[in-house]
């Protein structure tokens, strides 16, 4: 009888030092329990503390550690897309590096990936954030939620489990632009979401900040939506409704009354509604082309410094 398929851990590291050692030994009891294999993948953001000796230590202690260091910081999702990409595993299971995301919770996830579901979520019982982060973090997923055309883009996390063949439809993906919630639609739209426990950081403050999460949203409205272009056009043509019926109003006082209406400053503020909304549509046309721009570039998502089993992994 074969046993449960091997699992991927994928986690993005950034000043985390204090928490991997706990995070490993966790999953470790986790999968003993479970009976199963897992490969631990870390991939260290550009930490400025001692995260990467860390990671080092792990990889040269267990045969099952791998340790990615980027070059730079590059961003939770690009950080992500390199693991995904060194993932070996039929299952990829992504988490944070925070303990937030209990691994006594990862086997929750694969019960629900069956054959009905490609990608489940572990969605928070409760948030345990502060009021403005999880204020920016439901801005993100409103959007999410038009850049994906899911439903369960309500319910998405960095707590994610999904079958590793799907990665196929963005394995050419480069852009220095990266949503993975995004991209897994990509390969399918069978997504599920559980409820899972949600820790509080014991350790340190949070690195995933609100204005991050902000930036976050605004690269996935200009880098995988047109919503935008969509809302500057519906706007223009309402500012465009507005004036011409405003120079209705005028010409009807001017035949009825036989002189010039009495209004320059309501004519000032048509005139600065009609200049703000070009600027605004043309602003979101600039932020498009920019984008085309940085792909003419060929920009990669990340570059890769070194790994602890010494691989070749090219820029992504």
């Amino acid at each position: 009888m074969q046993g449960p398929s091997p699992v991927s851990i994928v986690v993005p590291v950034y000043n985390s030092e204090k928490s991997l050692g706990i995070l490993f030994e966790r999953l470790q009891k986790v999968f003993l329990a479970k009976g199963c294999d897992f490969q631990l993948i870390l991939v260290d953001d550009g930490s400025r503390d001692g995260s990467w000796s860390v990671v080092r230590e792990l990889a040269a202690s267990h045969a099952n550690v791998r340790g990615i260091r980027m070059l730079r910081n590059y961003g939770q999702h690009n950080a992500l897309l390199c693991g995904i990409r060194a993932a070996q595993n039929p299952i990829i299971v992504t988490m944070d590096d925070d303990l937030q995301n209990p691994p006594e919770e990862i086997p929750r996830l694969l019960e629900h990936l069956g054959a009905e579901y490609d990608v489940v979520y572990g969605a928070p019982e409760n948030e345990r954030h502060g009021i403005w982060r999880d204020l920016a973090s439901q801005i993100t997923k409103i959007v999410l939620e038009n850049a994906m055309g899911a439903q369960t883009a309500r319910q998405v996390s960095a707590f994610r489990a999904f079958r590793r063949p799907i990665t196929l439809a963005f394995q050419d993906f480069r852009s220095p632009y990266v949503s993975i919630d995004v991209l897994l639609t990509w390969g399918t739209q069978r997504f599920t979401a559980v409820r899972v426990r949600h820790d509080p950081r014991a350790l340190g403050p949070s690195n995933y900040t609100v204005g991050k999460l902000i930036r976050h949203a605004l690269n996935m409205m200009t880098g995988f939506s047109t919503l935008p272009l969509q809302v500057a056009s519906l706007l223009g043509f309402a500012m465009t409704l507005g004036g011409v019926l405003a120079l209705v109003w005028v010409l009807t006082m001017y035949l009825i009354h036989g002189s010039v209406v009495p209004g320059f400053y309501f004519l000032a503020c048509i005139i600065s509604i009609f200049s703000g909304t070009q600027l605004f549509a043309i602003g979101i046309i600039g932020e498009y082309l920019a984008r085309i721009h940085l792909r003419t570039m060929d920009r990669p998502s990340y570059a890769v410094g070194a790994t602890t089993d010494f691989r070749d992994y090219a820029a992504g």
